[in-house]
């Protein structure tokens, strides 16, 4: 028997009506009144039957009114659908399906939202005939019926994508997908346009059913190709734009005519389609084929990339382009990017040049005008410009040269501008090329600096940034000093936007620089000190970091008393003004570090009060993870990014302050938090942890010592190269905790029986001669893991040597390009101590050895008598005849090292 259809009472109905009246009125204590009448009305499971309703059936309603009924309901589904009777289910199942062809449109796209709703909550499974229908009424003669459908199926698609290619649904997509392309053809623009985005959901994941159909799919494609609809168009442009990343065997084809059609759609009048296209280039230059399909349009395709860097007139609106003043005014607080902090990873110098970055840490370029974080065409052709100049280097300049020139000084400063973000597209991929003009051509950007448009002075930084490198390597007063003197002005302009950019563009230019700026820092330090007091809260987090870039790149050289006066009473009223919850402290804490790490015992009268702080932010970060694993109902999650910046600073302060940090570390528990925050299961935690260890086991280790028994099985457990940043720093540890255990032995000459390292041997070297061995490990972590190794086999050549052959070769291989350094020095003295004790162990590899031992320039004598003594060992065993043979097979260069500092 049918159950009886559910009919509304007409007293219940007129109180929902007024419910979403109410609803819509401004007044706050309306709303709240709405808000407790819908959490009483929930109790009653048929409520939600007459939201439906007002949705689907009460047409003589206003839309709004029926539009909202319907969201009211949605959240319900959300929040409580399992709750709903089978009966009320079905009833709003019912009339969605029978009222997606609803004359309103609005009604429509709610009724859509409503179906995809319910089948988020994994329903598409107890809702068979849903899909079926949905396709079946897209055959309606009723224009609204089907538009209505394919809304809904386009929704269904983009949430459920994974769901409609299983066998749980029997792969409804083998349907859909040709159902799908039969509606390319359709008369109606807006139904052509949800076929495409339908179809477009399966691209990157390589449907099956779509990968049956793709030559339909593509040819389908090019029939629209000058739909006159910008949405089919932008549709038409996203797809081919995806079919590059995950067919491009399908479309080599038909390359030549898809690159004449994206260079017309990048020119689109509607942003939208031309932003889609554009994304094509970006696209194209990931391609190992881009060189060579694209040669011969770069002649078209460069000029309207450059086009597209202009400002369009709603940007300029939209930055404010003609306030040229706005330092006074506050920072909204939602202009302010959430800022992640980069966690201390401990990296060793290399050959020719400072530290390098492990390649693990990923850079992260900022782009000029990122504020208005919106992707639009002027970035995404920028974008396109900087990867093509990476792919096609120099070959690019005979396209831009004669472009530049009538850009660069055009009187309208739009072009103006538009010619300086090339400049410093292309910096990265053409620099070569670019050297020759580069004299004439930094004069007038560092000229565009006093420029009256504020957005022209913004962008002038920014790409002068892009040059940096050179001009750091030319006379410093050719370049340097101009340069330095108009971004330290810049630094002090009246507009934001201009404050930051400079700042980021110092950064940058004292990244380059280093010690190049010792003979400026007075003056330096006078600008950015004269900026604390002058800029809003966004601008003073990038200040931080300029200030924090320059004690990294100066280092020592800023420990004069008279630097230390100017930079540090500001830092430290900061410090004071900040509350331990708020976020600004991570920005300032980093600033700190790196300031600590430089002045060394210029930093000791600072370091009381922020050594407590630090130790105080861990502390209440642990209570608070604690709390909140006990009761995560009653309190919140902390932020533990508070701890890891706090454990970084203390870092830094190890660092910096050496032995003076004993009598700090002496009056706090420092020791016990750090137990807990090593064996936490944030990664970052037990990373920033494992530094602070090695930097006090370098500094104070009396106050290690005690802890080693319960610290050394944490540090075997987390060599685990899934995590190569916690890893690389466990490592590292360790091997600083060898070296002072081997230390405090040393003083004993006498006894022989061994380290206090011995018994913890066995729980890390298996780890670590499997982390050398592996393929792909960064090379920050096979270095490390090296030194420990060689640090080990120092303290405990006994125990460590029987493994000598499982590891000599990668171990030699990893270190030849680390620069002479006390790290390498104890290295190689234990891979010596161990081939003395398992001599055969380097037998097979020994080519290696030689090798790695050429790579110093200048070891301690001692050392230098070990190798001798090896090599000369070596070759007696083998004598002089086998030992020619063997040293035939060494590079001349090896060669001739070998036999003029070792005589062999």
């Amino acid at each position: 028997m049918h159950q009886m259809e559910w009919q509304p009472d007409e007293q219940g109905l007129q109180q929902v009506l007024q419910l979403l009246k109410d609803s819509q009125s401004p007044n706050t204590a309306t709303q709240r009144a709405v808000q407790q009448k819908l959490e009483q009305l929930n109790q009653f499971p048929d409520f939600n039957n007459y939201l439906i309703f007002v949705l689907t059936r009460l047409k003589t309603e206003d839309e709004p009114t029926r539009s909202l009924s319907g969201l009211i309901l949605k959240n319900n589904v959300k929040a409580h659908y399992q709750n709903f009777p089978p009966a009320v289910a079905d009833f709003i199942k019912q009339e969605c399906l029978n009222n997606i062809g609803d004359p309103s449109p609005l009604i429509r796209a709610t009724i859509g939202i409503l179906i995809t709703t319910i089948t988020s909550k994994g329903e598409l499974q107890t809702w068979p005939e849903l899909l079926p229908q949905l396709c079946n009424l897209l055959n309606s003669e009723d224009y609204n019926t089907c538009e209505g459908s394919f809304g809904a199926l386009q929704k269904i698609c983009e949430d459920s994508s994974e769901l409609l290619e299983s066998d749980a649904l029997n792969r409804p997509l083998n349907i859909m997908i040709p159902k799908f392309l039969q509606f390319f053809k359709h008369c109606s623009p807006k139904i052509r346009s949800h076929a495409i985005a339908c179809v477009n959901q399966f691209i990157i994941g390589r449907a099956q059913a779509l990968m049956d159909n793709i030559d339909t799919f593509i040819e389908s494609l090019f029939a629209l190709a000058t739909d006159e609809d910008s949405e089919v168009r932008k549709n038409v442009c996203r797809a081919l734009v995806m079919l590059l990343e995950v067919r491009i065997d399908r479309l080599i084809p038909h390359m030549h005519s898809i690159i004449q059609y994206m260079l017309q759609r990048t020119q689109d009048p509607d942003e939208n389609v031309s932003l889609e296209a554009c994304e094509f280039w970006l696209t194209l230059a990931e391609q190992p084929i881009c060189k060579e399909v694209l040669s011969g349009h770069l002649v078209q395709l460069i000029p309207i990339l450059v086009n597209g860097m202009k400002y369009s007139e709603i940007d300029i609106i939209l930055l404010k382009g003609d306030v040229e003043e706005d330092e006074a005014v506050p920072d909204s607080e939602q202009d302010i990017k959430p800022r992640f902090h980069k966690s201390r990873t401990v990296t060793l110098q290399h050959e020719g040049g400072e530290g390098e970055e492990g390649e693990d840490i990923d850079d992260d370029d900022d782009d000029d005008d990122d504020t208005l974080s919106d992707w639009n065409l002027r970035k995404c052709s920028a974008a396109a410009l900087d990867v093509l100049a990476n792919v096609f280097r120099d070959e690019l300049l005979p396209h831009l040269l004669p472009l530049l020139k009538g850009l660069l000084f055009s009187p309208d400063w739009v072009i103006k501008e538009s010619g300086i973000l090339v400049l410093g597209a292309i910096a990265e991929g053409c620099m070569q090329g670019m050297v020759p003009y580069l004299p004439e051509l930094l004069p007038h950007l560092i000229a565009c600096l006093c420029d009256k448009k504020a957005l022209v002075r913004s962008i002038a930084c920014w790409t002068l940034s892009r040059y940096a490198h050179w001009v750091v390597s030319q006379p410093p007063d050719s370049h340097l000093k101009p340069l330095m003197t108009e971004l330290l002005k810049r630094i002090l302009d009246g507009n934001k936007r201009v404050q930051e950019a400079a700042c980021s563009a110092f950064a940058t230019l004292e990244e380059e620089a280093c010690t190049e700026l010792v003979p400026y820092l007075s003056f330096i330090l006078d600008t950015l000190v004269f900026a604390f007091g002058k800029y809003q809260h966004k601008n003073l987090l990038i200040l931080y970091d300029a200030i924090g870039t320059l004690a990294d790149s100066v280092g020592h050289h800023l420990n004069q008393p008279e630097y230390i006066q100017k930079l540090m009473p500001p830092l430290i009223a900061k410090w004071n003004e900040l509350k331990d919850e708020d976020k600004d402290l991570f920005p300032l804490l980093e600033c700190l570090s790196s300031v600590a790490t430089a002045l060394q015992s210029g930093f000791l009268p600072y370091c009381e009060p922020v050594y407590q702080r630090c130790v105080t932010l861990v502390q209440k970060t642990l209570a608070q993870a604690m709390m909140y694993n006990q009761h995560p109902d009653q309190y919140e999650a902390p932020d533990k990014d508070f701890m890891i910046v706090a454990l970084d600073l203390l870092s830094g302060l190890a660092e910096g302050l050496g032995g003076s940090v004993d009598q700090l570390v002496a009056r706090s528990n420092i020791m016990t938090l750090l137990f807990q925050c090593m064996q936490d299961p944030m990664p970052e935690v037990r990373q920033s942890s494992f530094a602070l260890l090695g930097d006090l086991t370098k500094a104070c280790f009396p106050h290690v010592k005690p802890c080693i028994a319960e610290f050394m099985p944490i540090l075997g457990l987390n060599l685990n190269p899934e995590f190569i940043s916690v890893c690389n720093n466990a490592t590292w540890a360790i091997g600083e905790i060898a070296m002072q255990m081997g230390r405090t032995d040393k003083k004993d000459e006498g006894d022989c029986s061994g380290s206090d390292m011995q018994p913890y041997v066995g729980l890390v070297l298996n780890n670590l001669v499997e982390i050398i061995n592996r393929p792909n490990t960064p090379k920050t972590l096979l270095e490390n893991t090296a030194i420990t190794i060689g640090r080990l086999g120092y303290v405990c050549p006994q125990e460590v040597s029987p493994m000598l052959q499982q590891f000599i070769r990668p171990w030699c291989t990893s270190l030849r390009n680390i620069r002479d350094n006390e790290e390498k020095d104890s290295a190689f003295r234990g891979i010596c101590m161990m081939i003395g004790v398992n001599p055969a162990g380097v037998v097979q590899d020994f080519i290696f050895f030689c090798d790695a031992v050429a790579s110093w320039v200048s070891p301690k004598d001692d050392l230098r008598d070990m190798f001798y003594k090896i090599l000369h060992g070596f070759k007696d065993q083998v004598g002089e005849e086998n030992w020619q043979q063997f040293s035939e097979q060494f590079p001349p260069l090896l060669k001739e090292r070998l036999s003029a500092c070792y005589g062999v």
